[in-house]
């Protein structure tokens, strides 16, 4: 008994993905984080800078490590603000009186 289409068009389906470098796999979970699993996934299979940050953040959540120190440092030294010379004024206010 031959294949049917039906089979032979999922067979190609699946060749077409895994040349492309993806795995069609199965999980379970709750039915609420559907969505969610599903936009997670998408972001994934993009395989840009954002799913590079996406797959860390989890990693490191799953793992459980505390974040690498240094980290706030290394955001700061990447803003556009860097070499701007600016230095930010603000007002002296000397507070409020509160009564004990």
């Amino acid at each position: 008994m031959g294949d049917t289409s039906q089979r032979r068009a999922i067979k190609n389906y699946r060749n077409r993905l895994v040349e492309r470098g993806m795995a069609r796999f199965e999980v379970l979970g709750r039915d609420s984080d559907r969505e969610l699993i599903r936009s997670f996934a998408k972001r994934l299979a993009e395989d840009g800078p954002e799913a590079e940050r996406l797959r860390a953040a989890v990693s490191q959540g799953i793992a459980g490590q505390p974040p690498r120190k240094g980290g706030i440092l290394e955001a700061l030294r990447r803003s556009p603000m860097v070499g701007a010379n600016v230095i930010p004024a603000r007002p002296f206010e000397p507070g409020r009186k509160v009564d004990l």
